[in-house]
């Protein structure tokens, strides 16, 4: 039986959403059904009407989209042909002068089964080319296309009517208007019988004028035309009739388009070979499945209400906590008195440094004031005399005037003193680093035995399986043990050469890359744990050898903006004529490494330059220019060292399309050293290099260049016969 909770009852307003059409959130005026079992106004769901242009879906179709949309009725049948365009509407257009302002008019019946209306006149085995109408729901957003019946083919929510109506009289809710665009829509002041809309004057006047065709609908008060509304759906509510039959009462369900229908609906073939069951049956066996889901749901509730009940009990014993409060407030207090202590004598310091400049900064005021007093006359008597006109009159004053100006001039550069005395600004600084370290460190102590007592993390464990190496770089992952309380991990790595561990990352991250470490190198990693407690044990460490020669491409972050890079940074030009620098991305500091680079293109004979450099080498001038630079530059016809802008050892032989350079970097020997087309340029280019190169290029536009690193070294016989 229907009830509703007293005014200002959580429950009535919760029940009230329900109660709101999704469109115009207003009650529910004459709601209808649509297919996804959403309801809405008949007014709103007319003015929701869109065109479509393009196929009719077919009997087969609809069918397979019903299949597809029980399990995701948020999903769109409509987005291979909804092109909606309201600007085109002829004869169906939401607003015609007789369609009250809600698209009477509108044709069509919403439907996604094959034996709903909205596929009766549809043949099942082909599409057709039409322009059809159609609704899509505000909720879930899914479309439904129409047949000759429109909006008003769908079924009406009588349940929901009542329940409306019943709210509105407990609650005395004004009626509003039906058609206001907005969130706060205008009273009603009319409704029309024949429309069974409601309009405030404004709306009115602009979507049912009292002229042509509306001329003749009758007009009332909202309180009549609720009133004639409720009793022509009171009359209407005894037998439930068929849509499409007027004369037949609904007496069975359809199972597989979950529909009432009637006889007649059985026998024109539509629902022919549907299973269908009776409507008693039905509506009993509904009852009793939204019975145990009203039973199941009102547990949960209960359950979430205790809660809620218990949660109220704990806020108030915590807001009633006061003596904690004001023991935490008194001890506060305390340390802010002693700041406050302490801040006046600081400030008397500070009154005492002020005193003293300012009685500093007076004097030097008063002293040059008294000189720029006398100053000043002077210069006004001199300015004076010279304006005399009689040479023999100034020139008998002149020369004593003269030596006054100069007296006073060099008095001015012996006793004055342009500076302050003191400094204005205060000269001390305030040690807080200490106490605000402390403030950060004060924090609460557990004095119950019930508390938790945290003990020091055990020692993590690594992911063997995820520690992975790439070029000269290292990714280790661990754990923490388990049941430990971890705040933060400190990862240590030796220098690769079993030496001793240094700290490289302190965090709460299980997973840490490390840049930049030698080639050819085994690294032991390890790790520990630390919270409240302290810090726990070392895991055991996990070695991981770094790769044996070095993969490295070019660096277009480093390169001068000139450089043009491509073929994965693997193939260098430039766009001046001006010699530009580019760098490899990887730097070595141990090991030897050999690289080469093919000469793609060579124009107008340029010299290109190849060699090592420091990450900050100038980049706008030919390798080798600046002392952060070891290079060979090279010709068609001979090459030269150079470093510092100082040139040496000249040699025969150049280069031209097709040749290959190639740069040895011993770290071992500390030496640099290169080849064209695999024979040695000269003898070792420099010696004695020592900290972090990087492999380096220089060039203008008339060449382009390949690198390929990774290489084995060249024959060793060379090497030892340099």
């Amino acid at each position: 039986m229907f009830s509703v909770a007293a005014a200002g009852d959580r429950g009535s307003f919760g029940m009230e959403e329900e109660l709101k059409c999704p469109v115009c959130r207003c009650f529910f005026n004459v709601p209808i059904i649509l297919p996804c079992q959403h309801s809405i106004c008949l007014s709103c769901a007319a003015s929701q009407v869109t065109q479509t242009y393009g196929l009719k879906p077919t009997e087969e179709d609809a069918l397979s989209y019903r299949h597809s949309t029980i399990s995701s009725p948020g999903s769109d049948y409509s987005s291979a042909y909804d092109y909606t365009d309201l600007d085109k509407f002829d004869k169906l257009s939401l607003y015609s002068e007789a369609d009250s302002g809600y698209g009477a008019s509108l044709s069509g019946y919403a439907a996604t089964c094959p034996s709903s209306p909205a596929f009766s006149t549809v043949s099942a085995s082909s599409s057709i080319s039409t322009t059809t109408s159609c609704i899509r729901c505000p909720q879930c957003r899914r479309t439904t296309y129409l047949d000759d019946l429109g909006v008003q083919g769908f079924p009406r929510n009588k349940a929901l009517q009542t329940i409306v109506e019943k709210y509105e009289e407990t609650k005395n809710i004004v009626i509003k208007c039906q058609l206001c665009v907005g969130q706060a829509p205008n009273d009603a002041t009319v409704m029309c019988e024949q429309c069974s809309v409601y309009y405030c004057d404004k709306c009115r006047e602009n979507c049912h004028p009292l002229r042509g065709p509306l001329a003749k609908h009758t007009l009332v008060s909202p309180a009549l035309g609720k009133a004639a509304m409720k009793a022509r759906n009171q009359t209407s509510q005894g037998v439930s009739t068929c849509i499409r039959h007027t004369d037949e009462n609904i007496s069975m369900f359809c199972i597989m388009c979950k529909i009432p229908v009637c006889y007649q609906c059985l026998e024109d073939g539509k629902h022919q070979n549907h299973d269908v069951k009776a409507l008693g049956a039905m509506c009993k066996m509904h009852k009793a499945e939204l019975s145990h889901n009203i039973s199941s749901l009102s547990d949960k509730a209960r359950e979430g209400k205790n809660f809620l009940s218990n949660l109220r009990e704990m806020l108030d014993q915590v807001q009633n906590s006061v003596d904690f409060e004001a023991s935490l407030v008194a001890q506060c207090d305390a340390i802010i008195e002693a700041i406050n202590r302490r801040k006046e004598d600081l400030m008397e310091q500070i009154q005492r440094e002020k005193e003293h400049k300012l009685r500093m900064m007076r004097e030097q005021i008063n002293d040059l004031t008294n000189k720029l007093r006398q100053t000043t006359g002077l210069l006004e008597y001199a300015l004076e005399i010279m304006k005399e006109e009689d040479a023999a009159a100034f020139l008998q004053v002149a020369n004593g005037l003269i030596k006054r100006v100069c007296s006073a001039e060099m008095q001015w550069q012996k006793e004055v003193l342009l500076e302050p005395h003191e400094p204005p600004e205060f000269e001390l600084q305030l040690n807080s680093q200490p106490l605000f370290k402390a403030i950060e460190q004060l924090s609460f102590v557990h004095t119950k035995g019930s508390a938790r007592v945290v003990t020091v993390p055990g020692p993590p464990i690594f992911l063997h399986e995820e520690c992975t190496v790439q070029n000269n770089s290292i990714t280790v992952s661990w754990q923490p043990s388990p049941r430990s309380w971890v705040d933060g991990y400190v990862l240590e790595l030796d220098d690769g050469n079993q030496g001793p561990f240094r700290e490289v990352y302190v965090g709460r991250e299980t997973l840490c890359t490390l840049d930049g470490l030698h080639f050819d190198c085994t690294y032991r990693v390890r790790v520990k744990a630390f919270n409240k407690a302290g810090e726990g044990p070392y895991s055991d460490s996990v070695q991981l050898h770094t790769a044996e020669v070095a993969w490295f491409a070019l660096d277009p972050s480093t390169a001068h903006p000139d450089i043009v890079l491509s073929n994965d940074n693997m193939t260098v030009t430039c766009n001046s004529y001006d010699d530009r620098v580019v760098l490899g991305n990887v730097g070595f500091s141990k090991g030897i490494h050999y690289w080469e680079c093919t000469i793609d293109r060579y124009d107008n004979h340029p010299d290109p330059a190849f060699g090592v450099a420091r990450i900050d080498t100038l980049k706008d001038t030919m390798l080798g220019k600046d002392d952060k630079a070891w290079a060979m530059y090279i010709d068609s016809n001979r090459s030269w060292f150079m470093h510092n802008n100082a040139h040496s050892n000249r040699t025969e032989g150049g280069l031209d399309k097709g040749s290959v350079i190639g740069v040895l970097l011993n770290l071992e020997e500390h030496t640099l050293s290169f080849y064209v087309n695999d024979c040695m340029q000269g003898p070792i280019a420099f010696r004695d290099l020592h900290g972090v190169f990087f492999p380096a290029i220089s060039l203008n536009r008339n060449v382009q260049m390949t690198v390929h690193t990774g290489l084995e070294l060249p024959d060793h016989d060379s090497i030892d016969g340099e």
